[in-house]
């Protein structure tokens, strides 16, 4: 789904930031052989996936995998299938899933990849590669993850959240009190019955989507780069997160739908121009050094007031 640009508010704020989601709106994007998401988490699943594919110990999640199997079917009928609660094909990349046995004649190279992953995370692997989205389960008796599906984190490593309390999970993030202290109440309202996303965004010099911090080193901004040169560097990205509810278990798939684009593409209005400097401009310091712009920000400011003005 498009980013919504009226996620961009000023006074910035880190804050849960849901609403419900419009009537057949929907949760997920199919993959096809050449998509950038696909190529980048192909290259995670070969060679990092115990980072990406992740359960706690016991966590069962045939309920949560066939409600994304059903939701991708039901969403996309042209690109996937789904006729059991484990039977699943992903018609757009030629590779189906019976069980834990493979089978297709789709790209060599995401069928390689899903033979070499252990047999019961082939089709949590052949769901990350077709859909564009990153996935969660988040248990609403408990408030925690006790499952992930991520190949393209935003500076966080899957590893260390997995089986951690939402609170946990977020304690890093920069003035995070309104997250924190709605923890426990968000799990409980993301599980019930309505279905709901939200919209986040920042701005980084790395355009890639994988931005594992083990893997990726943290982007700099050149500091010789004038205002104009350093927007020509900069991305816009975004994520779009929707929570798929099962209430019957008290769980919901949240999925994660990054994307990254030119700054000076996305920004293609003054008007856009002018949001998005009242929102950059009013980060506190904090969130700026959390998000890495702290060197940027004046520079930044100084192109986006130029577009607003122009």
């Amino acid at each position: 789904m498009p980013f919504d640009f009226s996620a961009v508010i000023a006074p910035f704020r880190m804050q849960p930031g849901l609403r419900r989601m419009a009537p057949g709106a929907r949760h997920l994007t199919p993959n096809a052989p050449g998509d950038g998401a696909l190529r980048e988490k192909l290259g995670v699943l070969r060679h990092h996936a115990p980072q990406a594919l992740l359960a706690a110990p016991g966590f069962d999640a045939t309920p949560a995998l066939g409600a994304l199997m059903r939701q991708a079917a039901a969403e996309h009928p042209d690109a996937f299938t789904w006729d059991s609660a484990l039977a699943f094909d992903a018609t757009r990349l030629g590779w189906s899933i019976r069980g834990d046995a493979l089978h297709g004649d789709g790209p060599p190279d995401i069928g390689a990849c899903l033979r070499a992953l252990p047999p019961a995370w082939r089709l949590p692997g052949l769901l990350s590669l077709a859909l564009a989205e990153d996935f969660a389960v988040i248990d609403g008796a408990t408030a925690r993850i006790p499952w992930l599906a991520v190949c393209l984190p935003s500076r966080w490593a899957p590893e260390e959240k997995i089986g951690r309390h939402f609170s946990e999970v977020h304690a890093p993030v920069a003035d995070n009190q309104l997250l924190i202290t709605a923890a426990d109440h968000l799990a409980r309202l993301v599980t019930g019955a309505d279905r709901w996303e939200r919209f986040v965004w920042t701005l980084t010099a790395e355009p890639r989507l994988m931005q594992h911090p083990h893997h990726v080193p943290p982007a700099v901004w050149p500091p010789a780069l004038d205002a104009a040169a350093l927007a020509a560097l900069a991305s816009f990205r975004t994520e779009h997160q929707t929570f798929i509810p099962l209430p019957e278990a008290r769980q919901a798939v949240f999925t994660i739908g990054v994307e990254s684009q030119p700054l000076t593409d996305a920004i293609d209005s003054s008007a856009r121009a002018r949001q998005l400097h009242d929102a950059l401009a009013s980060m506190s310091d904090l969130v700026l050094a959390y998000r890495g712009l702290t060197d940027a920000r004046d520079r930044l400011l100084a192109w986006l007031a130029a577009a607003a003005a122009g």
